[in-house]
């Protein structure tokens, strides 16, 4: 040790100095002691602290990774809840138009009100004022108040009036959300094809129902959003396909004809119900379909559920004369008669198997013909006995009755048919007068079209395309079109034509004779079961006609029936003229050329009334009688020149009043139109005759003639033109 070598070096003798650096050592020692000891502390203190921040960092990290990994799903639902609410709205549904592209059904935005329970505050204050703006009771909007605290729906698709009036009471919590609203713009017009949709703008009846999956599209959602301090604003809505657009095959201006038409008929004639069709025979297409009762899409759930059926497709019943054409069409086709063949109707009873079936009016002897223009059943039974029973059944079958005919709306009904099979004796006797078989309208009406165009059936259809935006999207499944397909020869359908033209020149449908047109048809009267007693009704029937026009080249088929007229109920005084009214008002629109010759004063009238029809719209629309053509172009195959008949008949010889003042125009060349337009114009009396292009007339072009003179002008195929200068006069 250095002190006991530095005691030994001085001998033992403790000197001043030695304890003067002794006690220098010693201080020195304790200080460096002390300064070891807090360092310590300081050391541990730093451990404790670390320690501690290692065991809080852990328990952190260990609270945040169970949040994260366990409790994650739970809590990131309850901020969604807090934070947003998706809102899944009506979707915009796509357009249904006519065959011209004119709307008939749309969707529109509107407001709808949506409350957040939270924000409102005074939950009963603010449901007695929005109750008194709404017409909702205070208790209803209470409940939905206390069933939720993030929202709740006040009311859905609010007129603007309403929605004015809420925005009003300023209510804080209250706010607008934009749907879809289906409307119909023309109202009741073609509802029964068009049907309707519920409040979420769901297809319930007609196209609407038929092609829900196209036209609804995609659900839309709306994602509302709350900020830190739960105010509440639109978050933004997800990309969605838009419904396609429909259009019809529906000519909007003859579907007012029918609807109009129709109701002048039921407030006549004071029937239960009614229908009327007409279709183009050459391809199925259905350009007008219209029911009484009706209803207004807008507000369906006002009207009872008889007045939404589409009673076109829907409803059965007995067609009764109407059906000795497929009868006729049978044995035509079989060879098994002909027109001028002679039955003895024997006086208006005849038995089949031991039953006694009664005419509704005596006959005697009448051939063929007449059996169909006078509406004999007796006739009718007898030809049918002698087809047979198999195959009266396989052309009954072939027309389609029995059957559905697959047109393109809901709630078609196949009718009633029985299987041959389950045919009692009379049945062929009962059949063929059209008892014992059920029918639809639509059915009828395409039977009728196959005899029109020459014996092919077409399927019946109301949808022309569907389009999304510009593109035509392909036709699929029961929107495919079918290949019609041919139930009688040519020849029969000829004759059966003749022979349904008899039936309006002579027999019960005189009323369905046409000014300007041939026509042809078969008037029909048909027994109701009483459901009291289960036997014909005497007095509970139903009135129908059903005919085309022209007969060489028809361009339509119409069908009207009446269930339960009152008073008069035979189809000839009851239905015929409703027939000769709508047809005399579609044929024009379409365009279609006269066959007939007919009347100056026709002309005069139909003249006048063409300038009231070209500025008219839909509301106020009154269709010409014969020339108010409309200035679009026609549709289809509709306008063509029939040949043969009785546009063949040569001009008739008129005396013409010479020595005027007025000079004779050249209306070579002109149409039906251009030459009524020119004559009347001048003060001229014309009489057309024939169809097409004017290729003759007298007096000839240049005659100096008096003011009301008659010019008679024939028309046709024009001759080949020479190169020679003409005169026309400007109009």
């Amino acid at each position: 040790m250095p002190e006991n070598r530095a005691h030994a070096a001085t001998g033992g003798r403790i000197t001043v100095n030695s304890v003067r650096d002794r006690k220098s050592v010693d201080s020195h020692g304790d200080r460096r002691a002390a300064q070891w000891h807090g360092d310590r502390q300081t050391v541990n203190r730093l451990l404790m602290v670390r320690c501690l921040t290692l065991v809080w960092m852990t328990a952190v990290l260990g609270r945040l990774g169970y949040l994260q990994l366990f409790l994650h799903t739970g809590y990131m639902a309850r901020a969604h809840r807090q934070q947003q609410r998706v809102i899944e709205i009506t979707p915009k549904r796509g357009a249904i138009y006519d065959r011209n592209m004119h709307p008939l059904a749309m969707s529109i935005p509107v407001d709808s009100a949506f409350a957040v329970p939270s924000e409102l505050g005074d939950e009963q204050l603010a449901a007695r004022l929005l109750s008194g703006v709404l017409g909702i009771p205070a208790e209803v909007l209470e409940a939905r108040f206390e069933s939720s605290h993030s929202f709740v729906w006040i009311a859905r698709k609010l007129p603007p009036d309403k929605k004015e009036a809420v925005e009003a009471l300023n209510l804080k919590g209250v706010y607008f959300q934009k749907e879809n609203q289906r409307i119909y713009p023309k109202r009741d017009l073609a509802s029964h094809v068009l049907g309707f949709v519920d409040l979420d703008e769901k297809g319930l009846g007609g196209i609407e129902y038929e092609l829900d999956g196209q036209i609804r599209g995609k659900s839309e959602k709306i994602i509302v959003m709350a900020d830190a301090r739960q105010r509440w604003f639109d978050g933004g809505e997800a990309q969605r396909e838009r419904g396609a657009n429909v259009v019809l095959t529906l000519d909007e201006k003859i579907q007012y004809i029918a609807e109009r038409e129709l109701a002048a008929a039921i407030a006549k004639t004071h029937a239960i119900a009614g229908t009327v069709m007409v279709m183009n025979p050459n391809t199925g297409e259905i350009l007008a379909l219209a029911n009484w009762p009706k209803f207004n899409p807008n507000a369906a759930n006002e009207s009872p559920a008889e007045a939404r059926m589409n009673r076109a497709v829907s409803a059965l019943y007995e067609p009764g004369s109407t059906f000795k054409l497929i009868t006729l069409a049978a044995a035509f086709d079989q060879g098994i008669t002909r027109p001028e063949e002679v039955f003895d109707c024997e006086n208006g009873a005849v038995y089949v198997a031991g039953h006694r079936i009664r005419d509704h009016k005596p006959f005697g002897l009448l051939n063929v013909a007449d059996i169909l223009a006078q509406s004999s059943d007796v006739g009718a039974i007898k030809i049918a006995l002698r087809l047979g029973a198999p195959k009266f059944y396989d052309y009954i079958r072939a027309f389609g009755f029995g059957q559905p005919t697959g047109v393109d709306m809901p709630g078609e009904s196949k009718g009633l048919l029985r299987r041959l099979e389950s045919w009692s004796a009379v049945s062929i006797g009962s059949i063929s007068m059209g008892q014992e078989v059920g029918v639809t309208p639509v059915q009828l009406i395409s039977a009728v079209s196959a005899i029109a165009n020459g014996g092919m059936l077409y399927k019946p259809h109301v949808i022309a395309e569907l389009r999304r935006g510009d593109k035509v999207m392909p036709a699929e499944g029961p929107l495919a079109p079918a290949e019609p397909r041919r139930v009688i020869r040519p020849e029969t359908a000829a004759t059966l034509r003749r022979l349904m033209e008899g039936v309006v020149l002579n027999g019960t449908g005189k009323l369905a004779h046409l000014d300007g047109w041939t026509a042809a048809g078969k008037t029909g009267t048909a027994q109701k079961i009483d459901p009291a007693t289960g036997r014909y009704s005497a007095t509970q029937l139903i009135a129908s006609f059903t005919g085309f026009a022209p007969i060489n080249d028809p361009a339509v088929t119409i069908l009207v029936s009446l269930d339960s007229p009152v008073g008069q109920h035979d189809g000839g005084p009851v239905a015929a003229p409703v027939f000769k009214r709508i047809a005399e008002q579609v044929l024009p629109h379409l365009d279609v050329p006269r066959d007939v010759p007919i009347g100056p004063r026709l002309v005069r009238a139909a003249y006048k009334n063409r300038e009231m029809s070209d500025s008219a719209t839909l509301e106020d629309f009154t269709p010409t009688d014969f020339s108010g053509q409309p200035d679009q172009p026609p549709m289809g195959s509709a306008a063509s020149n029939p040949k043969g008949g009785k546009s063949e008949t040569p001009p008739a010889t008129v005396a013409v009043d010479e020595g005027g003042d007025i000079q004779v125009p050249d209306l070579s060349g002109k149409t039906m139109r251009e030459v009524t337009e020119t004559c009347l114009r001048l003060g001229l009396d014309p009489i057309l005759v024939g169809s097409n292009l004017a290729t003759n007339q007298t007096p000839a072009a240049g005659t100096k003639v008096r003011r009301g003179a008659k010019i008679t002008v024939q028309f046709g195929t024009p001759a080949p033109k020479i190169a020679q200068p003409r005169h026309r006069i400007r109009h």
